[in-house]
């Protein structure tokens, strides 16, 4: 066996044992072929997570619009807090991570490997704020994690900063809630309205969108799978709804890209 599959095959019983993410893997894999696989790197949770809070603030002061500074400032507020590191599996995480990675990775390899290196050890879940009005795929098709919150990875009040990810080609309805809300998407296109049974707006990986208190949205992933970063800066604890659009049908058959 060559020195690159041993390493792969190495890879492969760390990533059985959690400690490393499918996006590492996969990197293994391919790596594997050219003989040349690095050994893993060592990095404590803890120093994952909070590289990749880091990271996560270093790309947001990069990007324009509103929301974003009242998101870094309270991100850096609660951001020393307590760090606690969960092992739980997510079947969304692990079949659409790695793909959402590779298309970040060339603009932002920095962030791309600290979301790698932290995503194992973050409590990834499914949303679970609607009822069945959200649609029949959504549910199963997504989740979070949210790195600083109430009950978060690092403990805070009244704010929510994490990661989401969804599915290719899934349609997240249109809803509305009172928090504020900004979304910093790092993989596109993907569209976008804000109002029910307007046409689409198709917007690029890296161009923001802030939704006031109670504004509709609604968010149709294309053929990449989605994955942002989301912030919700009040009344986090408020429920959203589901609003009526006609065309629901139609959005969820639609393929972008």
């Amino acid at each position: 066996m060559t020195q690159g599959r041993t390493r792969y095959a190495e890879a492969m019983a760390l990533y059985q044992q959690g400690r490393l993410s499918a996006h590492e893997l996969e990197r293994y894999r391919i790596a594997s072929a050219r003989n040349d696989a690095p050994p893993p790197a060592a990095q404590s949770p803890e120093t994952g997570i909070r590289t990749l809070i880091d990271e996560a603030d270093i790309y947001l002061s990069t990007l324009p619009g509103p929301g974003v500074a009242e998101v870094r400032a309270r991100l850096n507020h609660w951001r020393r807090g307590p760090v606690t590191t969960s092992q739980s599996a997510n079947p969304v995480l692990q079949t659409h991570l790695p793909a959402a990675l590779t298309q970040l990775h060339p603009a932002q390899p920095a962030l791309a490997e600290a979301i790698a290196n932290a995503a194992r050890h973050l409590d990834w879940t499914t949303y679970d704020a609607y009822d069945a009005a959200i649609g029949p795929d959504f549910p199963h098709n997504h989740c979070y994690a949210s790195l600083i919150g109430d009950g978060a990875t690092i403990p805070a009040q009244d704010f929510d900063f994490g990661l989401f990810l969804i599915a290719p080609h899934m349609l997240y309805r249109d809803h509305h809630h009172a928090a504020p809300e900004l979304y910093a998407p790092l993989t596109g296109p993907h569209g976008w309205r804000f109002a029910p049974n307007r046409p689409l707006i198709v917007k690029q990986a890296h161009q923001p969108v802030w939704n006031d208190p109670h504004q509709p949205h609604l968010t149709k992933v294309g053929s990449i799978p989605f994955l942002a970063f989301f912030a919700r800066t009040r009344d986090i604890q408020s429920r959203a709804q589901v609003l009526q659009a006609t065309d629901w049908p139609e959005l969820e058959a639609l393929h972008l890209g």
